[in-house]
């Protein structure tokens, strides 16, 4: 989700809604492909101006309101980071051998 709604948010564009009721692996790889579809759609031209641009979501329960800028540095970069960091761990807890250099890309 986060995936198709920091970029959507930052360009001002409706974030597109899934159900969340994939149940096997198939549709898993199948809701992943329907997002990098969404995300082909995006432009550098997309993002210009959007660290001006409000951005409003619901974050705890409430409403909040703050510039692209602060969303990204605050919000959105934290939210990707904890999840891959998260997955990462879950990974390696289960036996997956992966070391720092991989987290890292290299």
């Amino acid at each position: 989700d986060h995936a198709k709604g920091a970029p959507s948010r930052l360009a001002g564009r409706e974030v597109p809604k899934y159900e969340d009721n994939e149940s096997s692996f198939t549709e898993l790889h199948a809701r992943i492909a329907k997002t990098l579809d969404h995300l082909a759609t995006f432009s550098a031209a997309d993002l210009d101006g959007s660290e001006e641009r409000t951005i409003e979501l619901r974050l705890a329960g409430r409403e909040v309101s703050m510039a692209g800028l602060q969303y990204l540095l605050d919000a959105a970069m934290p939210n990707f980071y904890f999840h891959i960091t998260t997955a990462y761990d879950i990974l390696r807890h289960n036996g997956v051998p992966l070391g720092k250099s991989i987290f890292l890309g290299r």
